[in-house]
């Protein structure tokens, strides 16, 4: 089993932006498979641009990603049966190279994974970024930069693999369960956004169902990316 790490950097968060950077690392191996630029066929944000500072002037004389060298090579890796695809927050990622007709058959989502590491929902944000900090990951890298975030990711993986080993026993059944847990959709207890942050979700539906119903609508908006949410808003509502 081949384990490679994957992150983008694109032009916003709707279902209708597209990647403008990918990054891709094969576990163990130092070099990056991919670390492009890419014009996207949408314009940039200039929120996005704000985050990872990608202008549309570095990827005017950049090839669109399914004209790249490298499209075919990496359509054929990540479909690959053997592969392992991981990313923090996968839902969005994926998303993104569904856009590029590319689909990977297994991933595993770490953001998913530290979500069911503490079944309390004791922290207050389970960003790739926060818990870098938070576990105290030592890693050289830059924010919001695809190969940086790969990066982290990296050391992330293994730190959640030795948790999860402690749970399982051995590296193979620690990854059956992060695919496993991957797989399903999240059930969030707490919201930390919003006028009701740090409030319990089954306590909102009794006080201010309506909250709840305009929440699931705009998440529906950019249903990709949104599964967890629709699908936790959805299950509140139905409880109470």
């Amino acid at each position: 089993m081949r384990i490679l790490f994957l992150d983008t950097e694109t032009t916003g968060n709707s279902d209708s932006d597209r990647l403008v950077q990918l990054a891709v690392k094969e576990r163990y191996v130092d070099e990056p498979l991919v670390n492009a630029l890419y014009k996207p066929p949408v314009p940039i944000s200039i929120e996005s641009m704000a985050v990872h500072h990608i202008t549309e002037k570095m990827v005017a004389a950049r090839p669109a990603f399914e004209a790249a060298p490298e499209y075919t090579g990496l359509k054929d890796l990540l479909e690959s049966e053997d592969v392992v695809t991981v990313a923090h927050n996968a839902a969005f990622d994926l998303g993104m190279l569904a856009r590029e007709k590319i689909n990977p058959r297994q991933t595993i989502c770490t953001y998913k994974v530290a979500y069911a590491l503490d079944p309390s929902d004791t922290l207050p944000n389970y960003r790739l970024q926060y818990l870098r900090y938070l576990l105290d990951l030592d890693i050289e890298a830059e924010a919001h930069d695809a190969f940086g975030d790969v990066l982290v990711l990296e050391a992330l993986f293994e730190r959640l693999v030795e948790k999860m080993k402690e749970r399982h026993g051995t590296e193979e059944a620690a990854l059956e369960s992060m695919l496993a847990i991957s797989e399903r959709p999240l059930l969030f207890t707490t919201i930390r956004f919003g006028k009701y942050s740090g409030k319990r979700l089954e306590d909102i539906a009794k006080t201010d169902r309506d909250y709840l119903e305009w929440l699931l609508k705009e998440k529906l908006k950019s249903p990709a990316a949104e599964q967890d949410w629709i699908y936790t808003l959805k299950h509140h509502l139905e409880e109470h």
